[in-house]
């Protein structure tokens, strides 16, 4: 028996139109990005107006076309280094989502256990202002519990951010 290449076969019409529907949703997925993030592509410059044309559409009906005129000019390119780009950055924003976690959460340990949770941050991080840190979640417990604001508690979620850059 012989083996048959079916790479040789000619696309049928159902697995083209896949292929344009696959190419579109990432046309989509470029259009959500941030001007800075679609500067790290190297994109063709027509393909690029499409996706700042896109971006400033409000009706969905000539959003739509325009999400398909993008599809059809990324027919022309390697989808490959575009999805890889694209994941890479999905990646990049899921770590930096778990790094805001991590903040939040000795933010709210430092002020519900105070100088137990200041002295473990004190060892993590030694070069970090003691005098500033106990300053800050006193006045956020007082805040907390007079239930007035959340300045203290902002400024000591900053104040983390700082020590965790």
């Amino acid at each position: 028996m012989t083996e048959i290449d079916h790479s040789l076969e000619p696309k049928s019409k159902t697995q083209k139109k896949r292929d344009m529907h696959a190419l579109q949703a990432l046309g989509e997925q470029l259009v959500m990005l941030s001007t800075e993030q679609l500067a790290r592509f190297e994109l063709d410059e027509q393909l690029l107006e499409a996706i700042a044309d896109a971006k400033q559409m409000d009706s969905h009906g000539a959003k739509r076309r325009q999400l398909q005129y993008i599809g059809k000019l990324m027919r022309s390119i390697e989808p490959e280094p575009i999805q890889a780009l694209l994941h890479k950055i999905h990646q990049q924003g899921k770590a930096a989502v778990t790094h805001l976690h991590k903040l939040e959460q000795w933010r709210d340990r430092l002020i519900a256990q105070g100088d137990t949770a200041i002295a473990e941050l004190l060892a993590l991080c030694p070069n970090v202002d003691r005098q500033y840190l106990r300053q800050l979640v006193r006045n956020a417990q007082q805040e907390l519990k007079a239930q007035k604001g959340h300045k203290y508690f902002k400024l000591l979620f900053r104040y983390l951010k700082e020590i965790w850059q």
